[in-house]
């Protein structure tokens, strides 16, 4: 018995002492709680939204503050005419738009009864039908309010109007979402054990020896998936336009262009993993664990972002499939020029150089 206690001791002081082991029972199940808590919800917080006040008068005056004082929306901008609304959406910061009709109070006056018209980026559809709903209920609790002592009671009629989705199909947002994730996944798991392939084959010798240097290496590990990772998003952009009827309003060139420079992004993350793996099973782990939560999570392929606490929107600035779901999407569904997603394309260039970079300088040009 003795030897058996003696022995069980000697297994846990072997589990504590193990870094990794530590952080994966306690680190990763506190990890996953919290992200979990607060990365998904359906609820909506801070959404942009523009007006619309072709009555400016005291009762769309305080429409807009009511609105404006929920932590549901924040007024991004006012605008002037309805052929602003498809510019502003093309953005992508403003989700939906509020256009109140002209002389709004008289109509409540006279008619007891003023239509606003409530206007949504439908992309998300899940989002859109929830904007729509919270906007209703502030209005109609405002008409509730205003009805206190009034007899007959004013009514405020709502219509909706989707852009880019009108029939909300929930297709036109998991087709974008799906292909980032595969594309992510795919090709950083790929990328990730190659190098710790050749060290635990012991061919990392051949490698040190050879007169290429750590770009060529790099390089010449990349080179080949990108071809492979280009097939796969072909398939998906078939498959999502032939058999779920997904549009592709814009240019396919510039689809093309930004499908490459979002796989040759997550091939360089998958290098950097590799180059700081010493097997492979460690490089799975990471690519596996340390992607997959975070691009389904906090890329703003099922939940939004802007729902998300402070500290987890600004994390999810440094993962790439957020900037490439944004990118795919105005593409696919609105037909966005490069002029309008030029900012995105950046950040993904910026990426891509700095992980080859950096894995470059993880590169070991010795064996330990």
């Amino acid at each position: 018995m003795k030897r058996f206690i003696g022995f069980v001791k000697k297994e846990f002081y072997h589990i504590f002492r193990d870094k990794r082991s530590m952080f994966i029972l306690f680190g990763m199940p506190v990890a996953q709680i919290m992200l979990f808590g607060f990365a998904i919800t359906n609820e909506i917080n801070n959404v942009k939204i523009a007006v619309l006040d072709q009555s400016k008068d005291t009762e769309t005056q305080q429409i807009i503050n009511k609105i404006s004082a929920s932590s549901y929306f924040s007024i991004e901008q006012g605008i002037q005419s309805e052929n602003q609304i498809e510019s502003i959406f093309k953005k992508g910061k403003v989700k939906a738009v509020l256009v109140f009709e002209k002389d709004f109070i008289k109509h409540l006056e006279t008619k007891k009864a003023a239509k606003v018209q409530v206007i949504t980026d439908a992309t998300d559809p899940n989002m859109a039908n929830t904007i729509s709903n919270y906007i209703n209920s502030i209005l109609q609790n405002h008409a509730t309010e205003k009805n206190a002592n009034i007899n007959p009671a004013y009514q405020i009629q709502t219509q909706t109007q989707l852009y880019y989705n009108p029939e909300m199909k929930s297709v036109f947002t998991f087709v974008p979402g799906v292909m980032t994730v595969i594309l992510m996944l795919v090709s950083a798991m790929m990328t990730s054990i190659s190098i710790t392939r050749e060290k635990e084959l012991g061919t990392m010798e051949i490698l040190l020896v050879s007169p290429l240097k750590p770009i060529q290496v790099i390089i010449g590990k990349v080179f080949p998936y990108i071809f492979l990772s280009i097939i796969n998003a072909t398939v998906i952009v078939l498959l999502g336009f032939f058999v779920f009827g997904m549009p592709i309003e814009g240019s396919l060139f510039l689809l093309a262009f930004e499908s490459v420079l979002f796989i040759i992004c997550a091939l360089s993350l998958g290098i950097l993993i590799s180059t700081v793996s010493n097997s492979q099973q460690t490089a799975m782990m990471i690519s596996l664990f340390g992607l997959m939560l975070p691009v389904i999570l906090l890329s703003g392929f099922i939940f939004p972002i802007s729902s998300m606490p402070f500290p987890l929107q600004i994390i999810s600035n440094i993962i790439p499939a957020k900037w490439f779901i944004i990118i795919i999407k105005a593409i696919m569904l609105k037909g966005s020029s490069l002029a309008l997603i030029w900012k995105e394309t950046v950040i993904l260039v910026a990426m891509t150089l700095f992980f080859i970079v950096v894995s470059i300088k993880k590169y070991k040009i010795r064996l330990e």
